[in-house]
């Protein structure tokens, strides 16, 4: 049976994009694997022995494992929430017809252009203890301030590096909740309007119901992006101070990299892959109905 030139067409296109997923993503994926049930030493010419197992019991004993573990759920709680309700609201509020709407979306969106090195730097010197921000404080709050230890106290570290990811992620995804309120026809809050449903009331009448599939996704992808962070933490904090920034993808870099324990990092990534692999699954059913129409 003769293949349509449509299919051919269609194949011709995407070869070019599935050799480079296959080469980039797939391989890599599979190699992963079959790394996470062997072992070799120092010496990575040395051929892999087979270990079965013994990469997820040692997974399951470590303790830095669950420590890390929680470290990255305290930073999926302290970034999902604020970045799913800034987004939104600043999407209300910029859903308007003024003369300067499209700077200020504009404004909005720019940090998500912003290099993440660029922007990881320049906070850091933000909050170093002689940076602008102890700056600010000093000269607002007189000689005897001390200066605040934004990326050395154990107890602001985490927050301090949260808030360059909600910085640069505010405007991504307020863009997804903008497009969702342009899809939701102005008749519907003029018939909330006659029924008494105004100001921020139409927003709970009307509009949260219709987003619920942003909603969902938006929470679901940042959730996934809070989870696998990594360039934040490496390029501000290194972990530190005392492991209170070391995520789950810090840590299987320090494994690989400086361990040089490249098996035990490949079966940590490879469970990090299982929780996001479910997030995916969480979102796909969500959303999968009805989509986002």
């Amino acid at each position: 049976m003769p293949v349509p030139s449509t299919t051919r067409t269609a194949w011709a296109f995407l070869g070019p994009a599935l050799l480079l997923l296959g080469l980039s993503v797939l391989i890599p994926a599979l190699m992963a694997l079959v790394m996470s049930v062997t072992q070799t030493g120092l010496d990575l010419s040395e051929p892999l022995r087979f270990v079965g197992l013994a990469n997820v019991r040692r997974l399951i004993a470590d303790p830095m494992i669950w420590r890390v573990s929680v470290t990255t759920l305290l930073y999926l709680v302290g970034v999902v929430p604020p970045v799913v309700l800034g987004a939104l609201v600043l999407a209300v509020l910029l859903n308007r017809q003024l003369p300067t709407i499209h700077w200020l979306r504009a404004a909005v969106y720019t940090p998500v252009l912003v290099s993440i090195v660029v922007a990881a730097i320049a906070f850091r010197w933000l909050y170093a203890e002689n940076g602008l921000i102890n700056g600010w404080l000093q000269a607002l709050l007189g000689q005897g301030f001390e200066p605040i230890a934004f990326l050395t106290s154990p107890w602001l570290a985490l927050p301090s590096v949260m808030v360059v990811t909600l910085w640069k992620g505010l405007g991504y995804y307020m863009v997804i909740f903008l497009a969702g309120l342009q899809g939701i026809a102005p008749e519907l809050y003029e018939a909330a309007a006659l029924d008494g449903s105004t100001g921020w009331r139409r927003h709970l009448d009307i509009t949260l119901p219709l987003l619920r599939p942003y909603l969902t996704l938006v929470a679901v992808i940042s959730a996934i992006a809070a989870t696998k962070v990594f360039e934040e933490v490496f390029l501000m904090t290194q972990g530190g101070p005392a492991d209170s920034t070391r995520t789950i993808v810090y840590y299987v870099y320090d494994q690989a990299f400086a361990e040089l324990e490249i098996s035990y990092a490949c079966t940590i990534g490879l469970a990090l892959f299982l929780v996001v692999l479910l997030l995916s699954v969480v979102r796909l059913l969500a959303t999968g109905e009805r989509g986002l129409s």
